[in-house]
């Protein structure tokens, strides 16, 4: 069975919502739209307080080279333009609707018929996914037009789809192809089209096994598209581990993708592009796994950009009594949330609310040079060696480790007897190095 090679953990599955078909989240009182979501710059707000919008207008414009747009995904009024406070606590720009109705723009197709008939040229589909603002939904939320506009210079040759979903917990893609796995094939056509190769292959654990039989029956009526079924291992959903995976290429450090003649994209984005392209829908909406061991009722919710987090508790019958922190995303690499009042993202895959006795972090010891960190990281770095560094404020030294390959996996974290918060530290790593190296 295929997989990367380097590292990587096995965590307890926890699929606990997979059987659970994909419902609609009513409409919420109010949404807050962030600014920053993407992995770029924040978009420039196109209305003002008091304006009137309707559902997939134009909001705000992804103005820089790397940015998205923002569409409204309600109708209502315009409250305000300010700061808010993200899912973590930061202040963060934002429009904020107050919900009158559910009217949309002229234009977008809301039927359930799906439309089969690629028309658009490969530039009027990178035009397309651009001005529907849809951005990567695996996690990093990068503007999708971008990895179809390749440099000179650069050849590639092969699409993957990432249909892994190792995180613990999620589930959101898992149910994206059972439920609608001809529109994401035509939306990974797509994307092939638009890109400019001619065969596709996407990656799924063999822990979906439904999945992987479904798709590859229906991918028998698709030009290039193959599925290849893959060993459970965490993080294989990381592009560079899945690229080895599945191709046997690696990517060099500091390099891309595109460098060894390949675009990785995520299950949920060919969905997404599906919609933009022959839908004419904006991205406005996503499917998110509401999950925990304690919780009544975990779900899959296709929610609308911006609603309240308290909004998706409250469809499967609120907090357990037992609960000691919310997580956005999975318990690998998602964060604490700090208010149930905070927004949902273009980025947010899964909320997991995770019981006090398993929440809570055991008491930090020495580190004991066991090596078990080295042992599983799926970027043959040292993470003990980079904690230390961050630790002590050697951010000079933590750069000439290469902790920007670091992918944040959690994996370090999860393996050490001693406790050590490695993941906290080299998240820190990152961002100081991040300041060295845009400074020079």
């Amino acid at each position: 069975m295929k997989t990367f090679k380097r590292g990587g953990v096995h965590p307890e599955e926890n699929k606990l919502s997979e059987n659970q078909p994909i419902e609609v989240l009513s409409v919420p009182k109010r949404v807050t739209i962030l600014l920053g979501q993407n992995l770029g710059a924040n978009s420039k707000p196109v209305v003002n307080k008091r304006d009137k919008v309707k559902v997939g207008q134009l909001i705000a414009k992804g103005e820089a080279f790397i940015s998205a747009n923002l569409h409204s995904p309600v109708s209502g009024t315009v409250l305000k333009i300010d700061d808010v406070p993200d899912q973590v606590g930061h202040n963060k720009a934002a429009i904020v609707i107050d919900v009158d109705g559910d009217e949309w723009v002229e234009g977008i197709v809301r039927s359930s018929e799906i439309a089969k008939d690629i028309k658009l040229s490969k530039e009027e589909i990178v035009k397309k996914i651009q001005e529907m603002g849809v951005v990567g939904l695996g996690g990093a939320a990068f503007p999708t037009h971008i990895k179809l506009m390749v440099p000179e210079g650069k050849v590639p040759n092969v699409l993957i789809i990432n249909g892994v979903e190792c995180e613990p917990y999620l589930t959101a893609d898992h149910r994206l192809m059972l439920e609608k796995g001809e529109e994401l094939l035509i939306g990974i056509s797509i994307l092939m089209k638009g890109l400019g190769v001619s065969k596709a292959i996407i990656g799924i654990e063999n822990n979906k096994a439904d999945a992987i039989h479904l798709l590859k029956e229906l991918a028998n009526n698709f030009l290039g598209i193959e599925v290849q079924s893959l060993k459970v291992k965490y993080p294989q959903g990381g592009e560079k581990q899945l690229i080895k995976a599945l191709i046997n290429r690696e990517v060099p450090s500091g390099k891309l993708p595109l460098d060894v003649g390949c675009v990785v994209s995520n299950v949920g984005t060919a969905f997404a592009v599906y919609e933009a392209v022959q839908k004419n829908k904006p991205l406005i909406e996503r499917v998110v796994s509401v999950t925990g061991k304690s919780v009544k009722k975990p779900s899959n919710l296709l929610v609308r950009i911006g609603t309240p987090i308290s909004d998706l508790i409250g469809k499967v019958e609120g907090l357990p009594e037992d609960t000691g922190k919310i997580i956005g995303g999975g318990p690998m690499m998602g964060k604490t949330l700090i208010s149930m009042n905070a927004a949902v993202v273009k980025g947010t895959s899964g909320i997991l609310v995770m019981r006090e006795n398993e929440s809570s972090r055991i008491a930090v010891k020495d580190c004991i040079r066991c090596a078990k960190c080295v042992s599983v990281c799926p970027m043959g770095l040292s993470p003990y060696l980079l904690a230390i560094y961050g630790e002590q404020e050697r951010y000079e030294d933590a750069g000439l480790e290469d902790v920007m390959d670091c992918i944040e996996c959690g994996s370090c974290h999860y393996i050490c007897p001693s406790g050590r918060p490695l993941l906290d530290y080299l998240r820190v790593d990152k961002v100081r190095v991040g300041e060295i190296m845009r400074n020079r």
